[in-house]
């Protein structure tokens, strides 16, 4: 029985953290919808709503489906746990803002795909964690100038897209001036793989090689993005690498997960609650931004493509040439043109699922994703946990708002899982320093 005993007091902590991620989750989209601020968002232009005629309702649907939250419980951590919590908790909130939305819908059936797709999801990225046999890895040498070399490229990454813009904002400008911007494709699709995989990548690395000043660096260089490109992705990316590595060597893995979202979606609460109105960015940022708005994102592809043509897919780029689309510009464009709330990305749950295949067969289409999430679990799986959080720290963020299609292109996610498979796995034993 004492065996036994510690493996059984982990899961119950971490089934009841689990408990208080849902409820805070729900309590928070109550307070986005209720919380108005025309310097932040509008809730009711993202049909964003809450009455209390309803809450049982609700109470229902998002109660039964949050009961699959003990999966993360027994399951292993690995980077498909990371995406799948993360989609998980985005499925929940649509579940719930779909008892509540003014869309017109067939709001019983998006509910029941939602969830099937979820579980579609969770089977191979919670299940699937087997290594794959490493055939190369880098020489412990050949692995820290690949870091350096990483920082190199990013910095001239950096160089170059500051000669196209470069313009110091506030968040709540950057609306302003992001639309202007006009670079080279080539550089677009560079500065993304560079800050969702490349640079998180490195500074995962540099700590690892215990090289506390080059890990500045890449967070630095981070940093310099955000006047490059004006998003809060670039803006926030360094502190959230730094907030991942601090719960990663505070927590263990799935724990560290599970405190990742709740503790700013907690603070941002009791922001509100002490400040008011005053608060009003840090919830917009977090609360609004970070878990309504992916969710949001369903709601508003559900809408669209009950009444409108599905691409089959030819969303996609290498695709859209041998395909006779219906739309002929990015899916974002679309749906700003039609919802007027900028352009509005979305998760591979919208995209891959609803508005390529529909309600009936997105679970299939979700499924297929998850398999090549599963990719990035198995080639990452002889490496230590904390490696793979602080590395992979942006890409599952980054899923929750871009098709899986983008995020393994333009963001970089498949040569991530070729850097894991390279990482030589002899460097997390060493006690020296590198040469």
């Amino acid at each position: 029985m004492a065996i036994h005993t510690q493996p059984d007091r982990e899961r119950f902590r971490l089934g009841l953290l689990a408990c208080i991620h849902v409820a805070i989750c729900l309590v928070s989209l109550i307070s986005v919808a209720y919380y108005r601020n025309p310097g932040a968002y509008d809730p009711h232009i993202f049909h964003i709503f809450f009455y209390v005629t309803r809450l049982p309702l609700a109470i229902l649907t998002a109660g039964a489906f949050a009961m699959l939250v003990s999966a993360f419980v027994f399951a292993r951590f690995s980077f498909g746990y990371f995406v799948a919590f993360y989609s998980y908790t985005m499925v929940l909130s649509y579940i719930w803002l779909n008892n509540f939305t003014d869309l017109n819908y067939d709001h019983r059936l998006a509910g029941f795909s939602a969830a099937a797709a979820a579980i579609a999801f969770m089977l191979p990225t919670l299940l699937i964690s087997t290594p794959i046999r490493q055939v190369y890895a880098l020489s412990g040498q050949a692995f820290d100038r690949l870091l350096v070399g990483i920082l190199l490229l990013s910095a001239a990454t950096v160089v170059a897209g500051a000669t196209y813009s470069f313009r110091l904002v506030g968040v709540e400008d950057i609306y302003q001036f992001r639309d202007k911007i006009q670079s080279p494709v080539q550089l677009n699709y560079l500065i993304g793989i560079v800050s969702s995989a490349l640079l998180p990548f490195a500074f995962a690395g540099f700590l690892a090689r215990k090289a506390n000043w080059r890990a500045m660096a890449a967070l630095f260089l981070m940093l310099c993005l955000y006047p490059v490109t004006l998003t809060k992705l670039a803006l926030f990316a360094p502190f959230w690498l730094v907030g991942i590595f601090i719960l990663s060597r505070l927590f263990e893995a799935r724990t560290a997960v599970i405190l990742s979202l709740l503790l700013p979606m907690s603070a941002m609460l009791l922001l509100a609650a002490m400040l008011g109105e005053k608060a009003a960015l840090p919830i917009s940022v977090v609360n609004f931004r970070m878990i309504a708005v992916p969710a949001v994102a369903m709601d508003v592809y559900s809408d669209f493509f009950t009444r409108q043509p599905l691409t089959h897919f030819c969303q996609i780029t290498l695709l859209k040439p041998f395909m006779n689309c219906p739309y002929q510009e990015m899916l974002a464009v679309v749906m700003e043109r039609e919802y007027k709330l900028g352009n509005f990305n979305a998760s591979l749950f919208a995209v891959e699922g609803i508005a390529s295949v529909g309600f009936y067969l997105a679970p299939v289409a979700v499924l297929a994703c998850g398999f090549i999430v599963a990719i990035g679990s198995r080639v990452s799986a002889s490496l230590p946990p904390p490696f793979i959080m602080i590395s992979g720290a942006v890409l599952p963020q980054v899923l929750l708002n871009v098709p899986l299609s983008t995020v393994l292109l333009t963001h970089g996610a498949g040569l991530l899982f070729l850097l894991w498979y390279i990482t030589p796995r002899s460097i997390f034993s060493e006690e020296s320093q590198p040469a």
